[in-house]
């Protein structure tokens, strides 16, 4: 395609950003700019002016939709082979280098990767075995995916810490954990950025012929980078110098996943050459909504500040509605949305509703119901979530590799077959004892006939089910599904909805080799909701991310929701709460409205609450504050029960303290107001303990 045509239908910045290829390059991409048109057009500018090919070129994203997208595009600008393109997310492409370079790291390149909730399960088996508190695995798999999204392996936590009390044990559970997937010949999400730097830091001949590979190297939402996969980005273009990033700090939102804006201002240290072009004109919203959208971003104090206007000087005023509770707030947003629908310009899907946190979405799902109004949960539990999908995965997996013990603890007996924890705390035993899989352990316990005759039968039976399929002899997976499915029984005795979706799962796998199903499915995430139903969408702010909606109604916006309780002593969390809400307004391209409630039901109690901070600065002549609420509930005054917890001094998260039972632990939570305030506390014998400080008897050391 000429690069004349490829040019054409884009603004100055836009053209501007598009040319620029011989420099590294950070676009400021703000919201509605048309950032994901500037990105496919300079693909395709690259391939037109430069002469390079899809394989010289490595584009990141975030989310397999937003790749899928962005090929689309792309393959309908230009008329070329895109067969080799590496456009793909962070993960994707890392699954690739790895396939082909792991065995220098030890591992096979036949890898499998496990999902959260694999990693999950294999968490709590390790916190069992410890006999560590099975409770807190959500807690310890986000502390390792913290510490391996910095890049922190195993070894080097348990070299850096000589803290007290729960880290000592959480490097001891990471140490298991990475011990015990490598000998499942298994990583996960975080395994795939670290364990890609490390190859490169390890190996430069392989880094050397990967940025030979990659001529120029595109980035998408760079804001959302973590530390490794900025240290990953570095590597590769430190040779050629040849990049763009594109991001937007204002739309930073994903602190908690280990996301660092800093790497903004990283990037212009890193590359003192770097080229910043501002792309400004808003494409989406109307002026109204960009009008409150600024005002309330630009009171974040440390930014790349960005003069958003748009060509849209039509549509209604932004509208905040006051409710007396959450019940007249959920009536009143259904009945709107109902309206909206009767009047036949705006269909469901046109519509969408956000709110802070999951809890909030019960009220509004009841008012939709009654309105009999259907509608989508976005970022809930996705197809390959669901158990009868999770038990034929394993099943294919162990197949595939008879050592994944995760896989094969979830289905030794499913369907039942009569193996109880007792048998299988013996397998464990054994394993460990001999330093084998679970899988190997059965197979020589049934050799050696150690077990009673009718536990013999039971392993044999299971055992056969798994080695009498040859997996060589099924190329396409949708086939190796079928056998699978059949031998072991996994149709008996289900729902019809349950066998659907297992007759989807075959028929998604069907003409797909088997090793690429696997990791096409181990690398999809929640946010790769492709459901285009008529139905209003419901999800939190930060599932909103990427998308837009004609329609959008922001729910819930109150001190201690929005900006959320936890942020109200950190700065940093509190400039992100306001990039949350930035974020969740911008999604809206013609309506908006923010609401909330005078009295809510949080945490199993009725709280009184008051408007957010953020309301307050919003001007009047961008939005419609109209109060529907008896009693005058805008006034602004301090909510004890959604402020920080007002716990003693003496009794701060990370003190230590002396129980007259259990001896010294440290205080890992506070929580709860007045006589009802509790702590929890890890004590090093012990375990974690929840006590009441009234009942506690604490001293403070």
């Amino acid at each position: 395609m000429a690069t004349r045509i490829i040019l054409s239908n884009l603004n100055t910045q836009q053209k501007k950003a598009v040319k620029s290829i011989d420099s590294p390059l950070l676009i400021l991409a703000g919201a509605g700019s048309g950032k994901t048109r500037v990105i496919t057009h300079k693909y395709a500018y690259l391939l037109s002016s430069s002469k390079l090919k899809p394989s010289d070129i490595l584009t990141v994203t975030f989310t397999n939709k937003a790749a899928g997208e962005m090929k689309e595009r792309i393959c309908r600008m230009v008329h070329c082979d895109m067969d080799k393109n590496w456009i793909g997310t962070f993960h994707s492409q890392c699954n690739k280098i790895l396939k082909r370079e792991i065995h220098r790291l030890g591992y096979k390149n036949d890898f499998i990767i496990y999902d959260n909730h694999d990693a999950c399960n294999l968490i709590k088996h390790i916190l069992k075995e410890l006999k560590i508190y099975e409770a807190l695995y959500k807690g310890v798999a986000s502390r390792i995916s913290a510490l391996k999204s910095s890049l922190l392996t195993a070894d080097e936590f348990v070299a850096s810490d000589d803290s007290f009390g729960f880290d000592e044990k959480l490097a001891r559970v990471y140490m298991m954990y990475q011990y015990e997937m490598k000998r499942c010949n298994a990583i996960d999400f975080d395994d795939l950025i670290m364990l890609t730097v490390r190859l490169f830091n390890e190996y430069p001949e392989v880094l050397s012929k990967y940025q030979r590979t990659f001529k120029y190297v595109l980035v998408d939402e760079f804001q959302d980078t973590n530390p490794a996969q900025y240290a990953l980005l570095k590597c590769l273009v430190s040779r050629m110098k040849k990049f763009c990033a594109v991001g937007d700090d204002d739309q930073s939102i994903y602190r908690f996943r280990g996301a660092d804006v800093g790497n903004m201002a990283s990037l212009e240290k890193d590359f003192p050459g770097l080229n910043v072009i501002k792309l400004e004109q808003n494409y989406r919203n109307t002026q109204h909504i960009l009008n409150v959208s600024n005002s309330i971003i630009s009171k974040n104090p440390v930014r790349k500040e960005k003069k958003l206007w748009t060509a849209r000087t039509d549509g209604d005023k932004v509208s905040h509605y006051w409710f007396g509770t959450e019940l007249e707030e959920a009536k009143y947003i259904a009945k709107i949305i109902k309206e909206m629908y009767l009047k036949g310009k705006h269909t469901y899907k046109d519509m969408a509703i956000f709110y802070r946190v999951n809890m909030q979405s019960r009220a509004i799902e009841d008012a939709l119901k009654s309105e009999r109004i259907p509608y989508r949960i976005v970022g809930g539990m996705s197809f390959y979530q669901k158990k009868e999908i999770k038990d034929v995965l394993a099943y294919l997996r162990l197949c595939i590799n008879p050592h994944d013990n995760v896989s094969l603890r979830r289905v030794i007996n499913y369907p039942s077959r009569g193996i109880g924890i007792a048998t299988l705390n013996k397998i464990e035993t054994e394993a460990k004892k001999c330093n084998k899989s679970l899988y190997d352990t059965i197979r020589e316990i049934c050799s050696t006939k150690s077990v009673s005759a009718s536990v013999l039968d039971k392993l044999n039976g299971f055992t056969n089910k798994i080695g009498n399929i040859d997996v060589n002899e099924f190329p396409y997976a949708a086939d190796l599904l079928k056998i699978i499915i059949e031998k072991a029984g996994l149709l008996n005795k289900l729902e019809d909805e349950r066998v659907q979706d297992i007759y989807e799962l075959v028929s998604s796998a069907d003409n797909v080799p088997v090793a690429e199903f696997l990791d096409r499915i181990s690398l999809i995430t929640n946010l790769d909701d492709q459901n285009q139903l008529n139905a209003v969408s419901l999800m939190t702010l930060h599932a909103a991310k990427g998308l837009e909606f004609p329609i959008v109604f922001i729910l819930g916006i109150e001190e201690g929701i929005l900006p959320y309780f936890k942020a109200e002593d950190n700065p940093e969390e509190m400039y992100e709460e306001r990039r949350l809400l930035y974020v969740g307004i911008t999604r809206a391209k013609d309506m908006l409205y923010l609401t909330g409630s005078a009295r809510r039901r949080l945490y199993s109690r009725i709280q009184s609450q008051v408007p957010s901070r953020f309301i307050s600065e919003i001007p009047s002549e961008y939005c419609r504050m109209i109060s529907k609420c008896k009693s005058n509930g805008m006034q602004r005054k301090v909510i004890p029960a959604l402020r920080k917890v007002a716990i003693p001094a003496s009794y701060k998260t990370g003190c230590r303290v002396r129980h007259p039972k259990w001896g010294v632990g440290v205080i890992r939570d506070c929580y709860g107001e007045g006589d009802d305030q509790k702590v929890m506390v890890n004590f090093p014998e012990i375990g974690i303990k929840r006590l009441a400080l009234k009942f506690a008897h604490l001293e403070r050391i």
